[in-house]
């Protein structure tokens, strides 16, 4: 009888063992599933989270675990990688609560932001800034371009909610240009013989007629110093201000701005805004300019001994003292 006795004992302590691998495999398991779930299923306060551009899956996952959104990176990443969108995740705003389970931010972070981030290009013209905000965040073109004010909406990347209207985005532009058109620069540009008003308009010019910093400063002395000897500018890019003007006026678009002008178009282009007919500044800026352009204002130097500037293909610029240099330049040089 003995040998039986052992064998139930064996039976038991096997019984046992599997008891506790299965309760410690449960456990584990449920373990393991908690590491999805929300961090805290009772606060449903909502939290701001926001993706830049160029942040890699290891920023936001170690971001989401500073929040206390998330209770494990690894368990967001299994979430992530179940999902299948690992490649999904745009850059913006993001309202995220701690209620959320690892899969659900997973779907709230692929499939789209509360707000995106919109980059308005530096000498871009109103209508070019409102393309872009009417395809990247379905702003409406028209009542942008009712609210916004040429010269004044400072070129930057912006973070919008979608819901933001064209008014208040470009309230918001004309508060960041306010800010950045300082008191400061505003008074440089006054000893400088302009207004600031005219210094908008001038900051317009050099940014479309200028790339550097150096070259911006230069070019801004050359059309100080002409403007103060009442020459006419003679600016390309204002006459092809007033061509696409009339293009968008006419089709309601324009298939690309800021394209050369041809030398017949200096006396055919009859607006107040072409300065090969017209003496001084154009009635208004014809571009939004850069904090450098306003800058490259304020420090232009009208002592300058040019008159004339020629910019080759290459990008390369040539600066003449008189009208005879400049056209060797130009001959030499294009």
């Amino acid at each position: 009888m003995r040998p039986r006795r052992k064998q139930n004992n064996l039976v038991r302590f096997i019984v046992l063992l599997l008891v506790i691998f299965g309760f410690i495999g449960g456990f584990g398991y449920w373990y393991y599933l908690g590491l999805f779930g929300p961090v805290n299923p009772s606060d449903d306060s909502s939290k701001a989270f926001v993706i830049e551009k160029g942040d890699s899956t290891a920023d936001i996952v170690l971001e989401l675990e500073q929040e206390g959104l998330i209770k494990s990176g690894f368990a967001f990443r299994q979430a992530l990688k179940d999902s299948g969108k690992a490649d999904k995740i745009a850059p913006g705003d993001y309202k995220l609560t701690a209620t959320m389970s690892a899969a659900q931010i997973v779907q709230k972070l692929t499939t789209g932001p509360d707000a995106r981030w919109v980059t308005l290009i530096e000498g871009w013209r109103v209508e070019q800034m409102a393309e872009r905000l009417h395809a990247q965040i379905g702003v409406d073109k028209a009542e942008f371009l009712k609210a916004a004010k040429e010269g004044y909406m400072f070129p930057d990347t912006y973070l919008f909610s979608l819901e933001i209207t064209a008014t208040d985005i470009a309230v918001k532009m004309e508060d960041i240009f306010d800010k950045r058109y300082s008191p400061e620069l505003q008074q440089k540009i006054q000893k400088q013989g302009l207004t600031p008003a005219q210094g908008v308009v001038m900051a317009s010019l050099v940014e479309q007629e200028a790339r550097t910093d150096k070259v911006r400063t230069e070019v801004a002395s050359i059309m100080l110093k002409r403007f103060k000897m009442g020459m006419k500018l003679d600016i390309d890019a204002t006459v092809r201000y007033a061509m696409d003007s009339a293009d968008y006026k006419r089709n309601g678009k324009v298939e690309k701005y800021w394209q050369p002008i041809r030398q017949t178009d200096y006396t055919g282009v009859i607006s107040p805004f072409n300065t090969y007919l017209n003496n001084g500044l154009p009635p208004q800026p014809i571009c939004n300019p850069s904090l450098s352009s306003l800058n490259a204002v304020a420090n232009a130097d009208p002592k300058t001994p040019y008159l004339f500037y020629f910019h080759n293909l290459a990008g390369e610029t040539y600066y003449g003292k008189t009208l005879e240099e400049h056209e060797s330049n130009i001959a030499r040089y294009r």
